[in-house]
């Protein structure tokens, strides 16, 4: 799994929104679930909370919840932490440098947006998902947003012609993205999310957002 350091961190925010499309979509749809469902003094895992933005952006809409941030990438959570601190946030913060591990929260839903894709299937997915499960409340939500393997032969061409032409990626940008798919990425479908998502404990997913290569499901723990 790859750590943003350095002007990765920097220039993730602007990035972002270049390689996924529908990328503010996913996370306002997100939050709309989450206001529907959680209490007003819920607390959220983020995991691969980056520079903290989905954070800021439902903190400010909910000032009763309070917030993990978990990443892998110091260089990120410093910026978020940064960030938090300006805002007036940082009380409701709690930062975690490093991976998830055992019973360390108790949550009361999850998100994991744009992070499995980067986690490679060799027992580290199940891994990843497991310990979600052991931070989260019993029936404690999961929102979880990948890049999913195509469903056509032409999926991810289109995928590539849109974040150039709509969403203003660079040809560079296009052919380090083409790259990145063959050797940084590891999609799977959705029979072996099942698979990996009823092994954590948690329910079928249901898909809420589906772009050109990227969905998002919404589950929640049975055990």
């Amino acid at each position: 799994m790859p750590t943003f350091t350095g002007e990765e961190a920097l220039n993730y925010d602007q990035r972002i929104g270049k390689l996924v499309p529908g990328y503010a979509l996913l996370h306002q749809i997100t939050a709309a679930q989450l206001s529907v469902t959680l209490a007003p003094d819920a607390t959220i895992l983020v995991v691969g909370a980056g520079t903290g933005r989905e954070i800021i952006e439902l903190a400010a809409q909910h000032r009763g919840w309070h917030f993990i941030a978990q990443d892998v990438s110091a260089d990120m959570l410093e910026i978020a932490d940064q960030n938090f601190t300006n805002l007036g946030i940082a009380d409701r913060v709690t930062i975690h440098h490093g991976k998830v591990t055992d019973n360390l929260f108790t949550a009361d839903a999850a998100l994991c947006l744009l992070v499995m894709h980067f986690v490679q299937d060799n027992g580290d997915k199940d891994d990843l998902l497991a310990q979600i499960s052991r931070n989260l409340k019993p029936e404690g939500r999961l929102y979880l947003a990948d890049l999913m393997t195509p469903e056509s032969g032409f999926e991810r061409e289109a995928q590539f012609l849109f974040c150039h032409t709509a969403l203003g990626l660079t040809e560079q940008g296009v052919e380090k993205m083409r790259r990145n798919f063959v050797e940084e990425f590891y999609p799977i479908g959705l029979e072996r999310l099942n698979t990996l998502l009823d092994k954590a404990g948690f329910s079928t997913p249901l898909v809420y957002f589906k772009a050109l290569g990227f969905s998002a499901f919404s589950s929640h723990k049975c055990i």
